[in-house]
């Protein structure tokens, strides 16, 4: 059994946390998220601690769930999230503008991919996309979206990828 919900989640200063009933609201100075709570599971604040509690076996195995969700909804509003991508390939290149971004990574077209609310990216390079934002699954999912337009082959290396993932290569094709 997981015992991630024995561990107290640590609030960093200028990081407000409001429970209303099974709402649970967290402020910090990058915005504001919300979590609707499990039947079953509390949220006790003490000072700039949180615990979380549990009445059920139902509610066991949701209470570790809820600590990690809260534990980066407090990191989402404090510093925020980041996932960084990489374009390997002759030509590949991306450029962000506003809400969107725009690839072009060896189709027959420029791809346009619009993002979501709340989360937003950078182009430090032509061939790196940084995706930030204070919700992490918003994060995570846009980011996924983008490298799924063109996800890194084994044999060249080509495609899209994150900055921290490895590529396993094959050996082409012996005649």
């Amino acid at each position: 059994m997981s015992r991630v919900a024995n561990n107290p989640v640590e609030l960093p200063s200028g990081v407000e946390v409001k429970v209303d009933g099974s709402q649970l609201t967290v402020k910090g100075s990058k915005g504001s998220l919300e979590l609707s709570l499990t039947e079953g599971v509390q949220v006790n604040q003490n000072d700039n601690v949180l615990n979380v509690a549990y009445d059920s076996d139902k509610a066991k195995a949701m209470a570790g769930t809820t600590r990690a969700l809260i534990n980066n909804m407090v990191v989402g509003v404090s510093a925020g999230w980041e996932k960084k991508l990489v374009l390997n390939g002759v030509g590949y290149r991306a450029k962000a503008s506003g809400k969107s971004v725009n690839l072009t990574v060896g189709l027959s077209h420029p791809v346009d991919h619009e993002l979501p609310e709340g989360v937003t990216a950078e182009t430090p390079s032509q061939t790196e996309v940084v995706v930030k934002g204070i919700d992490k699954q918003a994060v995570g999912q846009a980011a996924a979206e983008i490298r799924a337009y063109r996800p890194p082959e084994p044999y060249k290396g080509k495609g899209i990828r994150y900055a921290d993932e490895y590529v396993r290569r094959k050996e082409a094709k012996k005649k």
